[in-house]
């Protein structure tokens, strides 16, 4: 059993990704950030759209879901505030679920706090993991509608997935974040990190997919308490560790 994943570039900073079951030749596509661009890549490959799996109701990852659906009669599957945008998903997903696609299957994950239904979908099959606007290469997302516990919990579930889990996230944010991860931890590993992802940005390389080690490792938000003491919160709950690093993060102008 085995996937192939397609990315490509879409509006000025999304990725789009079509996800092919190799064995079925069915495809899905992650969020529709762009529909043009996502029907001119299904196209250009010779895919079959059977899915459509939004990851939350924002218009750039699902604003596209009536015009693909409409050209492709893609059945499109996303949690339930996915009918803010105007139309409710065919099928409505929480975390628990189980969505399949031929004979790969996609474990539904909770992950609220971008938005408060945000859900990511984790293929065991192929260690990989859509996340949307939850987690991001050395960030994660802002915190429009959820809270900073219930941010908190999604990126912890998203850290038990396993070490060399490839982390396809919406956005290519990594240089900016980057720069925020220098000014609140010192480590080692994240110089190191921070180095290379400047040089593959100057060169037009794309910093998408991560791991979930590498973030484990590096990415500031997932280390929160670790970096309690750096911002002045020795003892406190982690999410408050985490809270503080978002609220720094919110206002960082590097």
């Amino acid at each position: 059993m085995s996937i192939t994943v397609h990315q490509f570039p879409c509006l000025s900073d999304n990725y789009g990704f079509l996800v092919r079951d190799d064995a079925s030749g069915l495809a899905a596509c992650i969020d529709t950030p762009d529909a043009a661009v996502i029907l001119r890549e299904l196209n250009a490959l010779g895919w079959k759209l059977d899915l459509i799996l939004n990851t939350h109701w924002h218009p750039d990852h699902a604003g596209g879901n009536a015009e693909i659906k409409a050209a492709t009669g893609a059945h499109v599957i996303g949690p339930a505030e996915v009918e803010r945008i105007g139309q409710a998903p065919d099928r409505i997903v929480a975390g628990g679920d189980i969505v399949a696609l031929g004979e790969t299957r996609f474990e539904v994950i909770e992950s609220g706090g971008h938005t408060l239904g945000h859900v990511a979908y984790y293929a065991p099959a192929g260690d990989v993991a859509f996340v949307g606007d939850t987690l991001f290469a050395l960030g994660c997302g802002r915190l429009f509608e959820g809270t900073p516990q219930q941010m908190w919990d999604s990126l912890q579930r998203l850290a038990e997935l396993p070490d060399d889990t490839k982390v396809y996230c919406a956005h290519e944010y990594t240089a900016s974040n980057a720069r925020f991860a220098l000014s609140v931890d010192d480590a080692p590993a994240l110089k190191a990190r921070a180095g290379d992802i400047f040089a593959a940005r100057e060169r037009g390389e794309w910093t998408v997919p991560t791991t979930i080690g590498l973030e484990k490792a590096t990415n500031p938000f997932l280390r929160a308490p670790a970096l309690a003491g750096r911002m002045g919160l020795s003892g406190a709950p982690d999410h408050e560790a985490f809270a503080a690093i978002r609220a720094a993060k919110d206002s960082f102008k590097g």
